[in-house]
């Protein structure tokens, strides 16, 4: 085992102190309040999930299960939403960050796109929780608007675990690629930094001879 993934171990050790149960609580809560609460970093979590689960830390089919698990409760909870208070509700109210304009643009989005927009809707930061909201307030069916969703939360969810995997099963090759950077960069940022500051006191000192 690398160096790198040996010290990334050495300090899990004390995060599943008491076995991996209150990470995928962790896990869960964080995809479920990511809905609720944006910008909550959601997403960050995913990721780890998939390098724990490439570190050998959590079983991947568990993690992915927990993280659609959270996220589809929260974004099926603002449907529900939708659905109980209504078209007349959100009309009267015109709320800052849902118009009557956004009311009627989405739903006339969903007659035209229903299915593929909640597809896509995971990969839309910040939109998913107005078109579930919509999708409630239109009454689209309730079974459509969950099997649509999970296909996204699944399709994005994955693809972000398996970033998240790749990355520490490459983890030298991307730290060996830092370390390379930083030799390269740093020197070249300081020499540029003491060439104006040399320019910086000369002009100076010019203006001061005037």
């Amino acid at each position: 085992m690398s160096e790198s993934v040996e010290l990334i171990n050495h300090y899990l050790d004390y995060a599943f102190m008491y076995g991996p149960g209150l990470v995928y609580v962790a896990i869960f809560a964080a995809c479920f309040i990511e809905n609720i609460a944006p910008p909550f970093p959601g997403d960050t979590f995913i990721m780890a999930a998939g390098g724990l689960s490439a570190l050998g830390r959590l079983d991947w089919r568990t993690s992915l299960l927990v993280i659609i698990a959270g996220g589809m409760m929260s974004i099926m909870l603002y449907y529900y939403l939708g659905r109980h208070f209504g078209h007349d509700y959100f009309r009267r109210k015109n709320f800052r960050f849902f118009t009557v304009d956004d009311i009627d643009e989405v739903e006339d989005r969903f007659r035209r796109y229903g299915a593929l927009l909640l597809v896509v809707s995971r990969f839309a930061l910040g939109f998913r929780v107005v078109l579930a909201v919509a999708a409630g307030i239109g009454r689209y069916p309730a079974f459509r608007m969950f099997l649509y969703t999970l296909v996204s939360y699944i399709l994005f969810a994955g693809l972000l675990m398996f970033l998240g995997y790749k990355l520490v099963e490459h983890l030298d090759v991307i730290a060996l690629y830092f370390r390379t950077y930083n030799y390269i960069v740093w020197p070249l940022v300081i020499v540029l930094v003491v060439w104006w500051a040399i320019r910086r006191y000369r002009r100076i000192r010019e203006r001061k001879r005037t």
